[in-house]
């Protein structure tokens, strides 16, 4: 989805584009999602892509909400060595926004992955 910043300020909330078209962090505890429980699929705020079904989202206690893996193909993944930090950046493959990182430290034996995402960038359609 190729949209100019013009585009992406007027489809977004200021707090939306700072974190999806600048890669801003939300402040921990703070997000909608941090806590929900509600089922669903979490879709990207920027452009609807599907990212993450609830049944993969878990209380990680660290401030974000957090999930052991995205939907295949819906997320790309980027080594981000930003400040002094080495981690993985996760962006939606549908426009390239900024959701957040993914670490290798999650609950599930089956994936061993906390992906770490603000909430400012999904939207969460219940079921």
């Amino acid at each position: 989805m190729k949209k100019t910043d013009e585009e992406w300020k007027k489809k977004l909330t200021p707090e939306q584009y700072r974190i999806l078209r600048e890669k801003g962090t939300e402040a921990p505890f703070a997000g909608e999602y941090t806590d929900t429980e509600d089922e669903g699929m979490y879709s990207c705020a920027g452009c609807g892509q599907q990212l993450f079904n609830s049944d993969t989202k878990f209380h990680s206690g660290c401030g974000w909400p957090s999930f052991d893996q995205a939907i295949k193909g819906a997320v790309q993944y980027t080594h981000d060595f930003s400040h002094g930090m080495a981690r993985t950046e996760v962006t939606c493959t549908g426009c390239g926004g900024h959701l957040g990182h993914v670490f290798d430290d999650g609950p599930t034996e089956t994936t061993g992955k906390r992906y770490c995402i603000n909430s400012v960038a999904l939207k969460l359609r219940k079921q």
